[in-house]
């Protein structure tokens, strides 16, 4: 799995957890929905740490709690470079 599938799924699980569309994220977040597009339908190579912590500022956590989920501590986690 990708560093941008991971990303994806956190944004799933979170938008669930917080009953709140994708659209309300983006307006909240300051993400573009083309840019929202591409990294939650997997067209996005990296996400940028720049992009998480905008992500994390819509969903109203810190970064930290964007990240801590186990989906970014598995083995299977590849790392682009």
């Amino acid at each position: 799995m990708t560093v941008n599938n991971a990303v994806a799924q956190r944004i799933s699980k979170l938008l669930k957890e917080k009953n709140m569309t994708q659209y309300r994220l983006e307006q909240r977040s300051g993400i573009q929905h083309g840019s929202m597009q591409c990294i939650m339908n997997g067209r996005n190579k990296a996400v940028t740490l720049s992009t998480v912590i905008m992500l994390a500022k819509g969903f109203d956590i810190t970064l930290t709690e964007f990240l801590d989920d186990d989906i970014f501590n598995s083995e299977e986690l590849e790392i682009e470079q």
